[in-house]
């Protein structure tokens, strides 16, 4: 998967900037001060799933979770550190989840952070 495909997506957004978390080594997604997606890849310590993978955490409508949780059992995963009943985590190094999903699902998690912006944050955002 086209790590880099995924960020201009990621940041093709109005307002979307991105940042490294300096403690967790995690690139984060942000836009109004919200997180809306980060990069990262999970310790080789760290509980399976997750162990070692390179994932990317999304909001996500919880319908949508259990969509994609059945049609790709091993490669969407309840997400690491954040609610999973509203965030997911992808494995990007899976072969079974297509790209331009994973750009829609971006683009939705946007969407989602973004529309419980306050309104005066939003205007400031897109100049409406």
């Amino acid at each position: 998967m086209d790590l880099r495909a995924i960020e201009r997506r990621l940041l093709g957004h109005p307002g979307a900037t991105r940042a490294l978390h300096p403690s967790w080594g995690w690139m984060v997604y942000w836009v109004g001060g919200r997180q809306f997606a980060c990069e990262f890849t999970a310790a080789p310590t760290a509980k399976a799933p997750y162990a070692g993978r390179r994932l990317l955490s999304l909001k996500c409508a919880p319908e949508r979770i259990a969509e994609l949780r059945a049609e790709f059992p091993d490669t969407v995963l309840p997400a690491y550190y954040s609610d999973g009943r509203t965030w997911i985590s992808i494995d990007l190094d899976a072969d079974d989840i297509p790209e331009t999903l994973v750009c829609d699902l971006a683009d939705a998690s946007y969407g989602l952070v973004f529309a419980r912006l306050p309104r005066r944050v939003q205007r400031e955002i897109t100049g409406a």
